[in-house]
C-alpha cells in the first residue's frame, strides 16, 4: 500500500530542504543542502541571493528523495521561505535585478531617512511591521532611487516564495504571509496600503493578486518537474513566510502565545485583534499577518541566548565544548533564586546595561543564573505588553527552538511568569504547518485545522514550583514604559 505525502520546499537562509510529510504530520523523508547569500556585483559588502542556485539546490534535494518516495503517492507541493526578500521581474518572470538579501547593508541608510517620505510612527501604525532595515519597503525605495528604469520595465515584484512558485508553475502571485512582512500593507485591511505606496512613489500594479495559504497557485510545469524528479501536473499550493507556519505547526490556537527561543527570543501570538496604535511606542515590536486570513501575529523580540553566549565566552572559555552547556546549567542550579543579590539590569545590546551585587564571593554560576533570571523577567514584561497589544490573557506559554533545551531556564521562566510552560518535542514546526495547508488546499482535509488534529503533539511541561513565590517578590511586575516615557502597563 503506497504512502500518501506532500512535499514542502523550505528555502532557509542557511539550508535548502525538501521534506515529505504524511497526512498525520510525520516526516517520511527529507534532504538538506547548505544555502548562502553571495556578494553583490556592484559592492563586495552587499549581499544577494541567486535564484538559479536556489532552484538548483531545491531540485537536488527533491531528487535525493526519489528513492525513499518510490512507493509513495505525492499529492502536492508547497513552498516556505524567510520573509521580506524578493525581486522585480519582467513579463516572463525573469529577474530585472538580483534578489537583495535581508543581510545586505545597503538599505540601512534608506530606513534611517524614511522620514522624508512618511514618519516611522505612521508607517508602523499602518503596516504593523517594525523598523528593520531589511524590510521590503526599503529595498523597493532603494531600487526606485538607484534603478528607476527597472521599476518602469517591471511586470511585478515577487517575494521569494512567489519567485519559486513562478518557476514551478508560471503563475504570478503574492503569498499573503510574505506580504505581511513587507511594511507595505495596511495590516488591518490585509491589503497593500495606498498611503504607504503613494508616499514612497510606488505603484500598486507591481503586486500580483494575493493568494491565501492553502490556495492553489497552479500545477508543476513539465520541464521543472523533470528537473525536480517529481510528477508533472502536481498541484502547487500557496504557503509563504516560515514564521507563520511555524506558529500554526506548533499547535498554537488563538490567544496562545508562542516563544521561539534562540539567539533572539521572538514572542508571538495568533490574535483576532491587534492594537497597532501601541506598536510604534514599543521597541522590538511588530505585527504580521497570520497564516489564516483575518488573523494577526503581533510579536516582540529581544536578544536572549546571545546574552548567554557572551557569558559562556567570558566565564567558560576553557571548558570542553561538548560539556560546557551542561556544566553552566549545573553550576547555576546550585545558586539560589535571586543569585545572592547578583542582578543584570537592561539589555547587553546597549551601553545602559549593568550589573548589581557582584562581589568577591560571586562565582560564574551567579552571573549565568542572573542572566537567566533577567531574561525571564524580560519575557514576563513583554508578555504583559503582548497581551495588551493582542487583547488576550495568557493561560500557558508554548516554547520552541534551541533555548527550550535548557531545563533550568525553562523552570525559571515558569516560576517568573507564574504560568505553565509547555515545550514542544517537535523540531519541524515550519514544514509541519505548511504541510497542513497543502493537505487542505487539495481537499484531503476540509481545513488546515482538521489536518492539525491528526498530529499527535507531545509536550514536556514546566509548571510554577516552589520558587515561584520567591520570584514574584524578587521580580514584581514593573510599569513598562513606551519610548516616550508613558506608562503602557
Amino acid at each position: 500500500m503506497s504512502q500518501n505525502v506532500v512535499i514542502v520546499l523550505d528555502c532557509g537562509a542557511t539550508n535548502l530542504r525538501a521534506v515529505a510529510l504524511s497526512p498525520e504530520g510525520m516526516v517520511v523523508a527529507k534532504a538538506v543542502i547548505p544555502n548562502a547569500s553571495r556578494p553583490g556585483g556592484e559592492n563586495p559588502l552587499w549581499q544577494i541571493w541567486s535564484l538559479d542556485e536556489i532552484m538548483a539546490g531545491l531540485g537536488q534535494c527533491c531528487r535525493r528523495l526519489s528513492a525513499e518516495l518510490s512507493s509513495c503517492r505525492i499529492h502536492a507541493l508547497t513552498v516556505t521561505t524567510f520573509g521580506v526578500d524578493g525581486a522585480l521581474v519582467d513579463a516572463q518572470g525573469e529577474l530585472l535585478y538580483p534578489v537583495i538579501s535581508w543581510k545586505c547593508p545597503r538599505t540601512a541608510a534608506v530606513m534611517a531617512d524614511i522620514g522624508r517620505y512618511i514618519s516611522p510612527a505612521e508607517l508602523q501604525g499602518i503596516s504593523g511591521v517594525g523598523q528593520f532595515s531589511f524590510n521590503t519597503l526599503y529595498k523597493l525605495v532603494w531600487l526606485r532611487e538607484n534603478q528607476p528604469r527597472l521599476l518602469e520595465k517591471a511586470r511585478a515584484w515577487l517575494f521569494i516564495s512567489s519567485l519559486i512558485n513562478h518557476r514551478l508553475t508560471g503563475a504570478f502571485t503574492t503569498d499573503r504571509t510574505m506580504a505581511g512582512t513587507s511594511q507595505l500593507l495596511d495590516v488591518q485591511q490585509g491589503d497593500f496600503s495606498r498611503r504607504i505606496l503613494q508616499s514612497v512613489g510606488l505603484d500598486n500594479r507591481l503586486f500580483p493578486a494575493i493568494a491565501d495559504a492553502g490556495d492553489r497557485v497552479g500545477t508543476l510545469l513539465p520541464a521543472v518537474a523533470e528537473q525536480l524528479g517529481l510528477p508533472a501536473g502536481l498541484p502547487v499550493v500557496s504557503a509563504g513566510h516560515d514564521t507563520q507556519f511555524a506558529l500554526f505547526g506548533s499547535g498554537a490556537a488563538l490567544d496562545q502565545p508562542v516563544l521561539s527561543s534562540g539567539t533572539w527570543e521572538i514572542l508571538m501570538v495568533r490574535s483576532q485583534r491587534v492594537n497597532t496604535a501601541m506598536l510604534p511606542e514599543i521597541a522590538g515590536s511588530t505585527c504580521e499577518l497570520d497564516s489564516r486570513a483575518g488573523l494577526f501575529n503581533p510579536g516582540l523580540q529581544w536578544l536572549a541566548s546571545g546574552v548567554l553566549e557572551w557569558v559562556r565566552q567570558l566565564c567558560w572559555a576553557g571548558s570542553a565544548p561538548a560539556a560546557v552547556y551542561r556544566e553552566m546549567i549545573e553550576e547555576a542550579r546550585s545558586i539560589p533564586p535571586g543569585t545572592d543579590g547578583v542582578r543584570l539590569h537592561g539589555s547587553l545590546v546597549d551601553a545602559a546595561a549593568g550589573w548589581q551585587g557582584l562581589s568577591l564571593s560571586a562565582r560564574r554560576g551567579h552571573i549565568y543564573r542572573a542572566s537567566l533570571e533577567a531574561l525571564s523577567a524580560t519575557l514576563r514584561d513583554n508578555l504583559t505588553l503582548l497581551e495588551r497589544i493582542g487583547h488576550f490573557t495568557s493561560r500557558e506559554l508554548t516554547l520552541v527552538g534551541g533555548g527550550s533545551r535548557n531545563d533550568l531556564w525553562n523552570q525559571i521562566k515558569a516560576d517568573v511568569l507564574n504560568l505553565p510552560i509547555k515545550v514542544l518535542n517537535e523540531a519541524e514546526t515550519t514544514v509541519l504547518g505548511a504541510s497542513m495547508f497543502a493537505w487542505s488546499g487539495i481537499g484531503y482535509y476540509a481545513t488546515p485545522e482538521a489536518a492539525r488534529q491528526q498530529v499527535a503533539y507531545q509536550y514536556q511541561w514546566y509548571r510554577p514550583g516552589d520558587d515561584a513565590a520567591c520570584y514574584q517578590r524578587l521580580f514584581p511586575p514593573r510599569r513598562v514604559t513606551s519610548l516616550t516615557g508613558d506608562a503602557l502597563c
